[in-house]
């Protein structure tokens, strides 16, 4: 069938090993708590996707990580939305590699030749927050910087390898402070994983609280920036969020069309309304398709990310029309034999609760037809 061909060819071609052993694996068991999709992820070579092949990376382009998410999503959406975190994070440090003096690139390529997996301690989650602004708190010291904090959802809890966190340290010269990312090794003292999510969808992403209690980073795991906000790392933050939107758009376009596939399937729907099923979900790929083509161009500036914010939202509202009407079309005996439709159809609805929800950027996208700056709420 042609439904998701090139998303599963490319997954194929950059992951190989990974779309046959999730298909070995029940939808519901790679949904669960303890899910193996994420071993399975780590095993394909999934950690280095967004990493350049000449740091041993599979070298995907935006376009390319678009349609593996979405791919990934038609399998697993816990997967996909908690490797969604680990690209965001990756993403982030590739552009710090374009900022710093190489030893980004010795970090990123090492999370590619050893397939680490790496959770987001990045204030994504926190309204009026940049994506590097602090989620924690740093006391710097002589042998490095002292972190706490609590986050909490954090994809990839028990899985992680590292985890990102974006933090406000003194400048080494004394004058003022910087942002800075350390990256904190799972197995460090002071790192604690807690249950945080007590919902049964989408509990295979490993989203619980992470707790940092005077966690000692040496400083050759402190990417220092020499800038602080309102400065050249506002292009950062911004990128990050387009990648943000971008990647979670295409996971959760993944988790409907798995919806959408099993009506295609079915023919005993008739041919107009698996028609009519199929264009608007192919539509609404092709919107997020657009916005990945612009990443790809390097066209990452605020103009960018106006439209990966209108792409999700409008995304949003297919995913409410196409959701209900393939979990109609496929019955009630589907829909009571088998808990899959329910959990898909619960599923497909989360990109809604990601950050920054609709109803908080209204203003600040008043603002900005008016000629102003967009200002993410």
């Amino acid at each position: 069938m042609r439904f998701l061909e090139r998303e599963r060819t490319t997954l194929a071609k950059l992951l190989p090993d990974l779309d046959p052993a999730l298909r070995e694996i029940s939808l519901l068991d790679l949904e669960r708590p303890g899910s193996p999709g994420i071993r399975h992820f780590r095993d394909s070579g999934g950690p280095g996707l967004l990493v350049p092949e000449s740091h041993q990376g599979r070298g995907a382009t935006a376009l390319d990580a678009l349609r593996v998410q979405r791919a990934i999503g038609s399998r697993s959406p816990s997967l996909a939305v908690a490797t969604t975190m680990h690209h965001f994070s990756m993403a982030t440090l590739v552009g710090l590699g374009g900022l710093g003096d190489g030893l980004e690139w010795m970090l990123i390529e090492g999370v590619a030749a050893d397939n680490r997996i790496v959770a987001s301690g990045f204030a994504e989650g926190r309204s009026g927050a940049g994506v590097l602004d602090p989620s924690m708190t740093a006391t710097a010291t002589p042998d490095g910087i002292r972190i706490n904090g609590v986050k909490r959802p954090c994809s990839l809890a028990r899985s992680m390898d590292v985890l990102t966190a974006g933090l406000v340290i003194p400048r080494e010269d004394g004058q003022g402070d910087e942002l800075a990312v350390a990256l904190v090794p799972a197995d460090s003292e002071g790192l604690s994983v807690s249950g945080f999510w007590s919902s049964t969808f989408l509990a295979g992403a490993e989203s619980e609280q992470v707790t940092l209690t005077d966690v000692l980073i040496p400083p050759e795991l402190v990417l220092r920036t020499a800038t602080t906000s309102g400065e050249r790392l506002d292009e950062l933050q911004t990128a990050g969020l387009v990648w943000f939107q971008v990647l979670m758009t295409g996971s959760y376009l993944g988790a409907a069309s798995a919806l959408v596939e099993r009506v295609l399937l079915n023919e005993r729907v008739p041919d107009h309304e698996r028609v009519r099923l199929f264009l608007e979900t192919e539509a609404a790929m092709a919107t997020a398709e657009g916005v990945a083509r612009r990443v790809d161009a390097g066209e990452l500036d605020e103009s960018a990310l106006a439209q990966a914010l209108c792409v999700r939202y409008g995304v949003q509202d297919a995913l409410a029309r196409i959701v209900p009407r393939a979990v109609e079309l496929l019955g009630g005996l589907n829909f009571m034999t088998s808990d899959e439709v329910g959990h898909l159809a619960a599923s497909a609805n989360g990109l809604s609760l990601h950050p920054p929800s609709r109803s908080r950027m209204t203003a600040p996208f008043g603002a900005y037809l008016a000629d102003g700056p967009l200002a993410i709420a």
